[in-house]
């Protein structure tokens, strides 16, 4: 990490390697993120799975995004709204969704996760970040 990052220990996002969702929502992220405050490993690498392990998850219970803050895992909607909070322009807003209970919300995710490789499509491996994006991988 270099002493420009304005995290002292910045959060990670777990994703699915293999989904055109997951992946363009990382792309998403590395483009508003100029703090650099998350790094990314694939759920499928084995600092991914090493990871999900250190917080008590795996494969089973979760295949989509996980967001690991602090020493704590946050899955499913609670990802992309804790993420949305720190993002600029008027993504903050997105918070208003925590108004929703959580078996709503988590309801309305889980049934894009199950139609996310018919949707958006599935690769045949794990994204390779680009040269200059390489240090935000952990993988």
């Amino acid at each position: 990490m270099t002493t420009t990052d304005s995290v002292s220990s910045p959060s990670v996002i777990l994703f699915d390697g293999v989904c055109n969702l997951c992946n363009g929502f990382v792309q998403f992220l590395i483009l508003r993120d100029p703090k650099r405050r998350y790094r990314y490993a694939s759920l499928q690498s084995e600092t991914g799975k090493k990871l999900m392990e250190e917080v008590g998850l795996s494969l089973v219970q979760i295949d989509s995004v996980i967001l690991i803050e602090g020493g704590k895992a946050y899955t499913h909607s609670d990802v992309a709204l804790r993420v949305s909070a720190h993002m600029g322009a008027l993504w903050p807003l997105f918070q208003v969704f925590y108004l929703l209970p959580k078996f709503i919300r988590d309801a309305i995710y889980n049934w894009v996760a199950r139609n996310r490789y018919r949707w958006f499509g599935k690769r045949e491996s794990c994204m390779v970040p680009t040269p200059e994006l390489k240090s935000l991988f952990l993988d």
